[in-house]
């Protein structure tokens, strides 16, 4: 006859605390790689820093007449050029309305 041997278990209330201490961690890590995914969208700016490449490669070729203001996706691009202590500065801004984001690029002429 085999004789049976009596194995040590864990109560239901056990298994229920551990099984909501293991959701608990999993929501929390949950959110906060949503809180990280999102900063990273929000704060992507490749496209926008192309774009105003591009726009500063067409000024210095002469290729684009100031003032020039353009909407570029929800950007609001503003190309203006101001003189001060004798030197020529184009100013190109880019203002984002939906996350308040300004990006600002300089050229110094003499």
């Amino acid at each position: 006859m085999v004789v049976l041997k009596k194995i040590k278990a864990s109560t239901l209330m056990e298994t229920l605390v551990a099984t909501v201490l293991i959701v608990v961690v999993f929501m929390i890590a949950s959110m906060i790689l949503n809180n990280l995914f999102s900063n990273s969208i929000r704060s992507n700016t490749r496209l926008i820093d192309a774009h105003l490449n591009e726009l500063q490669y067409l000024y210095i070729n002469d290729n684009l007449q100031l003032p020039y203001s353009d909407d570029y996706n929800s950007w609001e691009v503003t190309i203006n050029s101001y003189t001060e202590r004798e030197s020529t500065i184009v100013l190109i801004e880019a203002f984002n309305r939906n996350i308040n984001k300004t990006i600002t690029k300089r050229i110094v002429e003499n």
